[in-house]
């Protein structure tokens, strides 16, 4: 049976086609969620994708966790539904606290876009399995309010728990704390980043690389063998 992967659109998302064809790329089953749908059409996984949601208005992802669908989709990664949060979507899972800290402009107050160096810090969550930890790879980055910030103790523990998924190496874009690219939830069912591993899924595309691949079957290796 195919592994079905939801994916939500939010008013102003602008990659969910391509996260969509990333989930196809994989061998999985995309299956399209809005914003305003009270249920996930029984998925296995969701991924909240990039982009400006409600124009980022109030703060990046500020509104949108409050959009309907997104009480069940909290009642069920808190059950163990895996959720990936890429760049916007990290941002609405810190808004939801399914994650810890939150997102601030980038430290130089511009948009940045290029392709960044990340090392992978954790390959036992449910999206990071098909890497090994301290692997380098590369992924596209673009974001305004890509700084990830946390008190002391919530970055401390945040180490020492092992739930720093992802580190940037060689530059940090944006004054992330740390050097923090993307954390995880206790339990490893959640993750958030802000790069976008769906523009890396083939070489004709993004980097030219498909170092991103990797986030999109480590998941449907778990679903298949769950």
């Amino acid at each position: 049976m195919t592994a079905r992967i939801g994916v939500v659109t939010f008013p102003g998302s602008l990659d969910d086609r391509d996260t969509q064809r990333a989930i196809r790329v994989a061998g999985a089953e995309p299956v399209a969620l809005w914003h305003k749908d009270k249920d996930l059409k029984q998925v296995d996984a969701v991924v909240l994708c990039g982009g400006f949601s409600y124009g980022d208005y109030l703060r990046a992802g500020a509104i949108a966790r409050f959009s309907p669908v997104m009480e069940p989709l909290l009642e069920q990664a808190k059950a163990g539904l895996p959720v990936l949060g890429i760049c916007n979507g990290f941002q609405i899972l810190t808004e939801a606290h399914l994650l810890p800290g939150t997102m601030l402009r980038n430290d130089h107050l511009h948009f940045i876009c290029r392709d960044q160096k990340l090392r992978v810090e954790n390959a036992e969550t449910a999206w990071t399995t098909d890497y090994t930890a301290g692997q380098e790879i590369h992924i596209p980055l673009k974001n305004n309010d890509g700084q990830y910030v946390a008190d002391a103790y919530t970055l401390d523990k945040l180490d020492a728990e092992g739930r720093v998924a992802f580190r940037y190496v060689d530059f940090n874009p944006n004054g992330s704390q740390r050097d923090i690219a993307g954390v995880s939830n206790e339990a490893g069912n959640v993750v958030g980043l802000m790069p976008h591993p769906e523009h890396a899924v083939e070489p004709l595309i993004g980097t030219g690389r498909t170092d991103g691949l990797p986030f999109f079957t480590s998941i449907l290796k778990k679903l298949v063998n769950a």
